[in-house]
C-alpha cells in the first residue's frame, strides 16, 4: 500500500480537510451518533436488558451503515464528475489508485472518528458492570472494517454516474444484498433444496456473517481477510471503472 506520507498522503489531507471546511462532516457525524444513541437505548433497550455488554450497540451497525455510508460515499466521484473536477485531478502528477485509495482512506477515516466518538457507551457500560472490553474492542474494529466494505462499494458506484442520487441508490442495494445474504430468511429460503456448499457460499458473502463473528469477540483472519478482500475487490473495480469512463 502506498504510504500516506506520499502521494496517496497528499490526496488523503486534501479530502479529509474538505470533509470538515464543510458541514458536510459535522452533519454526518452529529447523525451518526443521534441514531446510534436511538438504536442502542431505545430499540436495543440498553438499560432494561441487565447485561454488561455491547450488543445492543453493535447489532444495529451493520443496518444503519446500509443508509450513513452511502450517504457518505455517493459524492466521492459523482461530484468530480459533475463539476469537471474529475479531469483536472487525473491530470495532476498522481496515478488512479493513488487517487482512488487517498479519497477512500480520508471517508474511512472520517466514519472512523464518528465511530470512535461513540466511546461514552463504552465508559458508560464500564461505569454500569464489568464487560469484556477484548470483545468489545473487536467489536470495534469488525465495525471500523464493516464501514470500510461498504464504503469501498460506494466508491464503485459512485465513480460509475455523475449523479450523486444514483450512486446512493446503488450502493444501498448492492450492500443490501451483501448484508441480507446471511440473515435467516434468506438462508433458510435456500435450505431444503439447494446444497450445503451452496448455502455455506451466500452465508460466506454477508458482511452479518462475518460481523457476528468478530462482535463476539473472535479476531478470526478469515472474518478480516474477507474485508480487506472486499475493500481491495471494489476499489480495484472503482478504478477500473474510472479508467474506463475517462477513455470515453
Amino acid at each position: 500500500m502506498t504510504s500516506l506520507t506520499g502521494k496517496t498522503g497528499i490526496i488523503f489531507k486534501r479530502e479529509l480537510a474538505a470533509y470538515f471546511s464543510t458541514p458536510l462532516a459535522y452533519v454526518f457525524i452529529v447523525i451518526f451518533l443521534v441514531m446510534n444513541g436511538i438504536a442502542t437505548f431505545d430499540l436495543g433497550g440498553f438499560f432494561i436488558r441487565g447485561q454488561a455488554d455491547l450488543q445492543p450497540f453493535f447489532s444495529f451497525h451493520p443496518w444503519l451503515y446500509l443508509f450513513m455510508i452511502p450517504a457518505l460515499a455517493m459524492g466521492l466521484w459523482a461530484d468530480e464528475r459533475k463539476s469537471g473536477t474529475i479531469e483536472l485531478l487525473m491530470t495532476l502528477p498522481i496515478n488512479l489508485r493513488d487517487a482512488v485509495l487517498g479519497k477512500f482512506l480520508a471517508a474511512w477515516m472520517l466514519s472512523g472518528i464518528a465511530l470512535l466518538l461513540t466511546f461514552p457507551v463504552w465508559i458508560t457500560v464500564n461505569y454500569l458492570g464489568d464487560p469484556d472490553n477484548g470483545v468489545i474492542l473487536a467489536a470495534y474494529i469488525g465495525s471500523w472494517l464493516m464501514a470500510g466494505g461498504f464504503l469501498a462499494i460506494g466508491s464503485c458506484m459512485s465513480a460509475m454516474t455523475r449523479n450523486a442520487v444514483i450512486a446512493f441508490i446503488l450502493t444501498v442495494a448492492i450492500c443490501f444484498a451483501f448484508v441480507a445474504s446471511g440473515s435467516a430468511i434468506v438462508l433458510n429460503a435456500f435450505s431444503g433444496w439447494a446444497p450445503d456448499v451452496l448455502i455455506n457460499a451466500i452465508a460466506g458473502l454477508s458482511f452479518l456473517t462475518h460481523f457476528d463473528a468478530i462482535s463476539k469477540g473472535v479476531l478470526d483472519i478469515r472474518d478480516m481477510l474477507f474485508f480487506a478482500a472486499v475493500i481491495a475487490a471494489w476499489l480495484t473495480a472503482s478504478a477500473i471503472v474510472i479508467e474506463i469512463k475517462k477513455a470515453n
